[in-house]
């Protein structure tokens, strides 16, 4: 009997697991708030994690990448780049993120996260690693992209607007009291909760900068993501035991706090990135980007369902024209791509049309 294949659900199965994955990530991120509301130190919480999925990364790396490479891992160059990689990467990026995080709320660490493409385009300016063609159809969009996405993070960030969906008096009380999961705490800082949230995009497209320099010199991505973790750990606990001196916040007991750490570092290093890697290699550099806006839909929906006086509709108004304006950048990014491909094949085809001429000339 012959198996046959359905390639709609071929096609289907990357992009279920990938919105589903999103989901994750926001459910995660609401933990995570709610922990830190309790009283988890945001400091504490990085250490932990990123020390634990090293712990995982570490032996996993070397399971994943059997082959023998002629590059030697441990040159000065290499071992550089892994501390720039966990110092800002892990270290700087991960603490503004929860600390944001603990300022503000989920749907502005969704909207901030989709500064990414914004601010790598604005990077690339800056370093000149693009030229500014204003001739090119990619570079209008990069702009204009660019604008809409700083425009959607000012609303986000100034512009509340009132609650999508209100509790009543004694519901809320109810809810003060029991707070089983929390989306957003008051009083808060949203302002400077939006600012660190930005700060650590800005930090991440810093990172995806080095990472994409590092992978070309050493290609096995799981190793690099291991020793940057490593690097990444060892700077955090510095750090966090500075700004972290109660003993006591570093007491962990057998409670949600502790599953979280444990279930936030194994999605972190082994599930999130495999999924990646793997859609990555089979749908191209531009299929894992584009799913990150579905993080707006998670969180407008667990806030809508589950969490009333939490979501306000500048937020989720704010955070659909970052969405926009993410999308409006990687369609220019896609477009840069072919355009050159278009340019390299016009010189190709060029260049093979002059060569049976130069050979009648030759034989003249």
């Amino acid at each position: 009997m012959g198996v046959t294949v359905n390639y709609k659900d071929i096609e289907i199965m990357p992009f279920a697991v990938m919105v589903i994955l999103e989901g994750c990530t926001i459910a995660l991120t609401i933990l995570a708030k709610t922990a830190m509301t309790g009283g988890l130190s945001p400091f504490v919480f990085v250490v932990y994690t990123n020390g634990l999925a090293t712990l995982i990364l570490l032996p996993y790396s070397f399971l994943y990448h059997r082959e023998r490479t002629e590059k030697s891992l441990f040159t000065l160059p290499l071992l550089l780049r892994f501390f720039f990689l966990g110092l800002i990467g892990t270290c700087i990026s991960q603490n503004l993120l929860f600390v944001g995080l603990s300022y503000s709320s989920p749907i502005v660490v969704c909207a901030m996260g989709l500064l990414i493409p914004a601010f790598s385009f604005i990077l690339a300016i800056f370093l000149r690693r693009i030229k500014l063609n204003w001739r090119s159809s990619s570079f209008h969009y990069k702009v204009i992209g660019t604008l809409i996405s700083i425009i959607g993070a000012a609303v986000v960030d100034f512009y509340k607007g009132p609650f999508v969906q209100e509790a009543s008096s004694s519901s809320f009380k109810l809810m003060q009291k029991q707070k089983l999961f929390v989306f957003y705490s008051t009083p808060d800082h949203w302002v400077l909760g939006g600012l660190l949230l930005a700060a650590s995009s800005l930090c991440i497209s810093i990172w995806n900068i080095i990472q994409m320099g590092t992978v070309k010199h050493y290609p096995q991505v799981m190793k690099i993501a291991a020793f940057y973790s490593l690097a990444g750990t060892v700077q955090c606990a510095i750090f966090s035991f500075v700004m972290e001196r109660d003993l006591k916040a570093w007491k962990l007991k057998l409670n949600m706090d502790l599953l979280l750490i444990v279930l936030t570092a194994i999605f972190n290093s082994i599930v999130r990135s495999n999924v990646h890697i793997l859609f990555t290699r089979m749908k191209g550099p531009f299929y894992v980007p584009l799913f990150q806006p579905f993080r707006v839909f998670w969180a407008t929906y667990f806030g809508v369902s589950f969490f009333a006086n939490s979501l306000h509709y500048g937020s989720i108004i704010g955070t659909v024209i970052c969405g926009i304006g993410y999308y409006t950048v990687t369609w220019g990014n896609i477009k840069e791509v072919d355009e050159k491909y278009k340019e390299n094949v016009e010189k190709v085809n060029s260049s093979e049309a002059k060569v049976p001429l130069l050979q009648e000339d030759a034989q003249v």
